[in-house]
């Protein structure tokens, strides 16, 4: 049987959700976006109420929520201010690689200093010259003994300016192409380790991204997580998780800028009546829900296939790729509604429209996930 209502535990997490974007977020989004700073209080008031880390198990002090009802939860925080939702959302990325490979004294260990002391952690994958293309990062792990010596960068890792550890993927054997990869929990606080200032950004001002520099970095072979080689399959196994997640924060930004856009357009009068109810504004909204609406559908979908372990990495490539471009062109649109005043700052939709860029380009770009959905195709005829 086929149901799309949520349950009541859902309901009530989606509601504390809302709750906490309306009186915490949707305040402030304004002072985050023009300031640029990392919005800490927020994140203090996110880890008292497990706002955060909602994919820790509850065995190790977290929420212990499936990945449908993190979907959930970051549609409601987006929704208010996507830029603070990502830097909310951030411990959950870092922790799956953890909560996927590693130990239980790695778990507790991370995951304690993640719930109890309220650090931050970071997922470092990409590369200066290595994005979607995973196999194609350089950075290297050398075994000596019982330690690695780490070299390399990685650019474009969000919440690395904050966080006190992170989640590194490097080549373990360098001919090994993909299957040369492995992860390494790496302490900012290591001799050789360096972070670079917050990277200007044309959106998500509220999420610092930044870049980490390794030069002979000496890491304990007991922070490699899972066995030597495994850090492709670890760094997709990720992907299912995290790109529907994603997908859900880009369905919040879409709804966010569609209900702007119909506010105005109720406020807004030409030629005698609200522009909504002219035909050629009527037909972008009603665009605009029915795209939102598939959007979370597909969001959900993915979700639940990964939540009941079936194969989910088309299905995660569906939902992202398309709740993407639902966000980027739902932000258009509604720039386009407002006319002149769309393109004021005095307005929030130009923020939107800022902040629905990356969701075509991080996680996966666009043009990738439709790699993704090809190969899928073609490989089940």
């Amino acid at each position: 049987m086929i149901s799309f209502q949520l349950s009541d535990e859902q309901r009530m997490i989606r509601d504390l959700a809302r709750d906490f974007a309306e009186k915490e977020i949707l305040p402030k989004w304004e002072e985050y976006d023009q300031s640029g700073e990392f919005p800490w209080p927020v994140v203090q008031k996110a880890q008292e109420v497990q706002m955060m880390n909602l994919n820790i198990p509850e065995e190790y002090g977290g929420p212990g929520l499936d990945v449908l009802e993190e979907c959930i939860v970051n549609e409601e925080l987006a929704y208010a201010c996507s830029g603070i939702q990502t830097a909310l959302m951030l411990n959950s990325l870092a922790a799956w690689p953890i909560l996927l490979a590693g130990s239980d004294a790695q778990k507790k260990m991370a995951f304690s200093r993640l719930i109890d002391d309220g650090q931050m952690a970071a997922y470092a994958l990409t590369e200066p010259d290595a994005g979607s293309d995973v196999a194609a990062i350089k950075s290297r792990a050398i075994r000596q003994g019982d330690e690695y010596i780490l070299n390399g960068s990685k650019t474009w890792i969000t919440n690395a300016p904050v966080s006190s550890f992170f989640v590194v993927f490097a080549k373990t054997d360098p001919e090994g192409s993909h299957r040369g990869i492995s992860c390494f929990l790496v302490e900012r606080s290591w001799k050789g380790v360096t972070v670079g200032d917050p990277l200007h950004k044309l959106g998500q001002h509220a999420a610092h991204t930044g870049e980490i520099f390794f030069e002979d970095v000496h890491v304990p072979a007991e922070n490699r997580l899972g066995r030597e080689g495994d850090g492709f399959m670890i760094a997709m196994q990720v992907f299912d998780r995290s790109r529907p997640a994603v997908s859900a924060a880009a369905v919040g930004v879409a709804r966010r800028a569609m209900d702007e856009a119909i506010k105005y357009a109720m406020e807004r009068t030409a030629f005698g009546k609200p522009i909504g109810y002219q035909q050629g504004i009527a037909f972008k909204l009603a665009d605009m829900a029915t795209s939102i609406e598939a959007s979370r559908l597909l969001v959900w979908q993915a979700a639940w296939l990964v939540d009941n372990h079936l194969p989910s990495a088309k299905y995660a490539a569906f939902a992202k790729s398309f709740a993407a471009d639902t966000a980027m062109r739902a932000a258009i649109e509604a720039v386009q509604v407002f006319g002149g005043n769309g393109y004021s700052r005095e307005y929030p939709v130009e923020k939107l429209m800022r902040d629905a860029k990356i969701y075509q380009i991080y996680e996966g770009t666009s043009e990738i996930q439709r790699v993704i959905i090809s190969r899928e195709l073609m490989r089940s005829r």
